[in-house]
């Protein structure tokens, strides 16, 4: 979905207390000049293709939903919501992800060097550097999408909610051990919310199949 029509989609669901929609001018005021009336115009038509973080979740704030809706696939009925594990902020979220999830080549922690070439184009070693560091305070949506899918987690996965994030479990981390399964993983973090369920049931399939013929 395009940020544009899902900010469409929040305007239309998240509104205002008198029932109303939140317009450029209300969102300029709530936000506190974060979000300008012409920012806010640009996005709603499609003119901005990757706005900064910071505006987002100052847009989150203003509406009253949370953050990590704006990288949610299937945002449902009611604009959906998330159970991710709670985050320390970008940078100590994807230092969590740095020391979690090995290179299955080496063995070793990832290099920013190595992420940028993940991204295929959408992060330089500089911009991986900087979002690590806390250098980079506003991180575009698209360097965000490109860092969770070079690790193999969804994006709101790196979006902060206050507290501690929760350690992948073992099993986890020997399938991203494992060069073949840690490349599936990678692949269909990329993928729309319905193909990585079709994904999970050719899965599901071969590995009942497997099962049946074990037993």
């Amino acid at each position: 979905m395009h940020v544009a029509q899902r900010f469409e989609r929040f305007l239309e669901t998240y509104r205002r207390p008198d029932g109303q929609r939140w317009g450029g001018a209300e969102l300029e005021k709530a936000t506190g000049g974060i979000v300008s009336r012409s920012y806010a115009t640009n996005l709603r038509k499609g003119r901005m293709e990757s706005p900064g973080y910071e505006k987002m979740r100052a847009i989150a704030k203003a509406m009253g939903f949370p953050p990590e809706l704006w990288f949610e696939e299937d945002l449902g009925d009611e604009g959906g919501r998330l159970a991710m594990p709670e985050g320390r902020g970008i940078p100590g979220r994807l230092e969590h992800l740095f020391e979690t999830i090995k290179n299955p080549k080496s063995g070793e922690p990832y290099t920013n060097a190595e992420v940028a070439r993940m991204s295929a184009g959408d992060l330089s070693e500089e911009d991986v550097e900087g979002i690590r560091t806390g250098k980079i305070t506003d991180p575009l949506v698209g360097q965000v999408a490109a860092l969770a899918a070079a690790f193999g987690v969804v994006p709101s996965y790196l979006l902060d909610r206050g507290k501690e994030p929760s350690l992948l479990d073992e099993e986890v981390l020997e399938a991203l051990a494992d060069k073949t399964a840690g490349s599936i993983l990678r692949e269909s973090a990329r993928l729309p919310e319905r193909e990585k369920r079709i994904v999970l049931g050719i899965v599901q399939q071969f590995s009942d199949q497997l099962g049946a013929g074990g037993r």
